[in-house]
């Protein structure tokens, strides 16, 4: 397996412990029979669980960008240096992003988004080179 494609795997994965955090804490603030249910008249989330509402929504949409991109250069044949390092900017920076975003720390969660975006770019550069 390409060190691209172990870094979406990976991604993925980061994507679920995100969805089962937030999962965790909906059912520790409302009781595992009221998620359970029809979910209609809950109490507002937690902050925390907010955050991690939202972190999951950002997740998955830069998920989505992640994977388009590494299974087009799997399908075309690129990997090489720079795409294993963009694929691995995207995981860690995805990794520190989650962290940051669930802590609310403000000012530099923008960063390490950016520097996911920037991993996404690098493979497209690569594959772009072929075109």
């Amino acid at each position: 397996m390409s060190a691209e494609l172990l870094m979406l795997l990976y991604s993925a994965l980061l994507f679920l412990v995100i969805i089962l955090a937030q999962a965790g804490l909906a059912i520790s603030q409302n009781g595992l029979m009221a998620q359970a249910g029809s979910r209609d008249n809950l109490p507002e989330p937690t902050v925390l669980r907010q955050r991690l509402q939202r972190l999951s929504a950002n997740m998955q949409e830069n998920l989505v960008m992640f994977a388009v991109v590494v299974l087009v250069a799997n399908a075309a044949g690129v990997s090489n240096d720079a795409t294993a390092l963009g694929a691995s900017v995207f995981f860690f920076a995805r990794v520190a992003h989650a962290i940051v975003y669930a802590a609310g720390w403000p000012v530099i969660r923008p960063l390490f988004f950016f520097a996911g975006l920037y991993g996404i770019g690098v493979i497209a550069v690569q594959v772009m080179k072929l075109a």
